[in-house]
């Protein structure tokens, strides 16, 4: 099972990283903090303090076309904040 999906870079999320060493992602919905910060941990070779998690409702969406209304929804998110050591450091621009 993939956990980690990809890094979010907000504005908020990237004044997040320099001020207060906090990281965020789009999990998978099924893991846990346990599996969520073993991942980050073998991926980006840093030691994780904390893990804060938050699942994202859908979002619904109209469509007015020639045939009528359309009603659609976005697949359900789970974000995580990861807190890490101070001294350690992610970056995510390097492979560019």
């Amino acid at each position: 099972m993939k956990v980690i999906f990809e890094p979010i870079i907000t504005e908020k999320a990237t004044n997040d990283s320099e001020l207060r060493n906090r990281y965020t992602f789009v999990v998978n919905r099924e893991a846990n903090k346990i599996q969520i910060k073993d991942a980050v941990e073998q991926k980006y070779n840093v030691t994780v303090e904390k893990i804060r998690t938050q699942i994202y409702g859908s979002e619904r969406k109209t469509k007015f076309t020639k045939r009528g209304v359309q009603r659609t929804k976005t697949n359900i998110k789970k974000k995580a904040i990861v807190d890490i050591q101070d001294g350690d450091s992610i970056d995510f621009y390097n492979n560019l």
